[in-house]
């Protein structure tokens, strides 16, 4: 199951195993990858429950990015290497 979720979102993944450089991982990077993008997607649905009557333009597009930059660290936290977790940390 675990291979074909890789396969699945190789497209995006691929983006963030991509170069040679070397890079440091610490035991907790993917927890914190993993608590930071489940904090983004609260914020991204619970936004229009607490704020139904105002619902505009610029709430979906917060709705937007913070949904996307959860999903993106939900994939990665799960699915990524420990190249890809030290890259979207920046750990170089």
């Amino acid at each position: 199951m675990l291979a074909l979720l890789r396969k699945v979102f190789m497209p995006l993944l691929i983006i963030f195993e991509r170069n040679n450089e070397a890079f440091v991982v610490r035991s907790k990077n993917r927890g914190i990858i993993l608590f930071v993008s489940l904090v983004f997607g609260l914020l991204a649905f619970a936004l229009p429950l607490y704020m139904p009557q105002m619902i505009q333009m610029g709430y979906w597009f917060v709705m937007i990015v913070f949904g996307l930059m959860s999903f993106v660290g939900l994939v990665v936290g799960l699915l990524g290497s420990d190249k890809a977790v030290a890259k979207l940390l920046g750990s170089r």
